[in-house]
Formats: C-alpha cells, sequence, structure tokens
C-alpha cells in the first residue's frame, strides 16, 4: 500500500507571525522540503493564489499540493456567504489537484490572543452546536459536489478541540464531512488519536504529524497558557523530536487502509529550530515507521 508524505510550510514562515521567518522566501521553502524528500506540501500565505503562478513554482520541485487551511465562520454567516467567501480557494486547490482543505471553525477562536488562556476556549451549547453542524452538512455537500472535501481540523482553541467534540462533530454530520487528525492538538487536548482514528476510520481524509514536547505541554497546562504562549515556549516539534510514539499510529493507518498523506507540522520559531534540520528528522522518522508498517513511500 502506498503513502505520500507533505510537508507545512509553518516550519519556513509563519503567517500568523511575520517575524518568524518572514524572510525566507517560498522557492527557498519549497526547494528545502523537495531535497528533505518530500513530495507535497501544503499551502501557505507567501503562496500564489492562482494555479497559473503556483503550479509552475511547484512543478520546478516536483512537488503536489497536499491540502492546506480555511478557517471558517459559519457559526456567523449562512452558508451561501461562506461558499462565495471560499471560492477562490476552491479553485486554485481543484486546479493544483489538492485532495482536500483543512476546515476549521474559527469564530470566536482564542488561538490567536496571547491574553487569553486555552481554559477559555468557546464551548457551544446545545442549539449552537445543532445549527452549527446543519450549516457544516450544507457546506461540506457543496465542496463534495464541487470535487473539493472539507478535512475538518480539530484545533486548539477553537469549537472543536477536544475528541469529545470531534466525537460529537463526527457522529452529528454526514458522510461528506470527513476527518482531519491532528496528533499534536489532539494530544494538547488530552486526547486520543488512536482511538480517533480507529473509531472513525472511515472519514479519515487527511492526517498532521504534529509532535509535542512533553515538558513543555505540561508546563502549559498547569500554568494555563494562552495557544500563542505555549507554541514560542515550545511546545510543538516535528514527529521523532517528541513524545508521541508514532509506531502504532502508522500500524494502525496500514491497517484501516489508509493511503492519503502523512503531514509534517510543527509551528516552530526557526530561527531555534531550522526548518531544513528539523524537517529533515521529521521526514527520516515518518519514512522509516512507514516502511517498517508495510507501507511503499510515494515521491
Amino acid at each position: 500500500m502506498n503513502i505520500k508524505i507533505g510537508v507545512s510550510p509553518i516550519a519556513w514562515s509563519n503567517d500568523d507571525f511575520p517575524e518568524l521567518g518572514g524572510e525566507t522566501s517560498l522557492e527557498q521553502c519549497l526547494l528545502e522540503a523537495k531535497s528533505i524528500g518530500f513530495s507535497g506540501i501544503e499551502a501557505g500565505g507567501k503562496f500564489p493564489k492562482n494555479s497559473e503562478e503556483l503550479l509552475p513554482k511547484l512543478e520546478k520541485e516536483n512537488l503536489s499540493l497536499c491540502s492546506g487551511w480555511y478557517g471558517s465562520n459559519l457559526l456567523n454567516n449562512s452558508v451561501k456567504d461562506e461558499i462565495i467567501k471560499m471560492q477562490k480557494q476552491l479553485k486554485l486547490f481543484k486546479d493544483c489537484k489538492a485532495p482536500c482543505i483543512a476546515f476549521c471553525e474559527v469564530a470566536g477562536s482564542i488561538q490567536g490572543n496571547s491574553k487569553t488562556p486555552l481554559s477559555r476556549r468557546p464551548i457551544l451549547n446545545k442549539d449552537e452546536w445543532k445549527k452549527f453542524l446543519n450549516k457544516l452538512d450544507e457546506l461540506s455537500k457543496y465542496m463534495q459536489d464541487y470535487g473539493m472535501p472539507m478535512a475538518y481540523h480539530h484545533h486548539m482553541g477553537t469549537i472543536v478541540q477536544s475528541q469529545n467534540d470531534t466525537q460529537r462533530l463526527i457522529e452529528n454530520t454526514k458522510e461528506t464531512v470527513k476527518l482531519l487528525v491532528d496528533t499534536g492538538h489532539m494530544l494538547f487536548a488530552g486526547g486520543d488519536s488512536l482511538k480517533v482514528i480507529n473509531d472513525y476510520s472511515s472519514r479519515l481524509l487527511h492526517v498532521h504529524c504534529k509532535d509535542i514536547r512533553k515538558d513543555v505541554l505540561g508546563t502549559a497546562l498547569k500554568k494555563d497558557l494562552s495557544f500563542i504562549d505555549a507554541f514560542f515556549a515550545g511546545a510543538f516539534t516535528v514527529p521523532g523530536d517528541g513524545c508521541i510514539d508514532y509506531k502504532p499510529i502508522l500500524e494502525l493507518l496500514k491497517k484501516i487502509n489508509y493511503n492519503g498523506w502523512l503531514v509534517v507540522e510543527a509551528e516552530q520559531d526557526p530561527k531555534k529550530a531550522n526548518p531544513f534540520e528539523y524537517g529533515k528528522i521529521g521526514y527520516k522518522y515518518l519514512s522509516n515507521l512507514a516502511k517498517q508498517s508495510g507501507y511503499k513511500i510515494i515521491h
């Protein structure tokens, strides 16, 4: 069975914090990603917003576009308004043959607020959940019909953060709402990626391989830090450099016949964690485990 290993450009340049890799060019990011061995990369802020410009840059390094972030405001917007808002990204991703959009509801999110601790993240009541999930069904159906499926990304500081939130979302939406499992965010929220993958294997569409520095996570939880403060303290790192054991995860993915992307993603300060060197750590670790689990890596 085949598997593809990609990377997020956030290691080179953080769109939310220009001081973190703002000087690094897209060309350097793409060149280094390919040099490491990655066959795909997710979209980032420095990427051209039309396929006529983006595809030649990707093709030069023989890289595929393997998804990218979309922050929705579906809680406040109508489905029609959200569809209008995402048209350019839908077209770009379809033109570039991306497998999905990494979709996350960010209405009320505290992930970008350094003064708000994670304990104060938004929580929906029963009626708000029902309204949101109905909208999600409608929008995901549109995206599926368009040819660019939704892979819902549970994320710290948002309305879908915990394992229970993720279960509630998947169990109360239609098959058109697919799942993106992020191992780092799931552990940060106290969840179990193995159980989520096993329980919802039929909905799994995309996997973010983010690792955690256990000591930093412990401090962040004890001090009830904001998401930003935890990130700047070094909570996240690449697979093979943190506390998550990916061996059982890769074995389970193989068992359920997952043949999508494994995306190395770690928000770090590139001056403290060189993206090329850390990218090599993540790629080597995941590729070795994938092969041991019976996968053939597609380049």
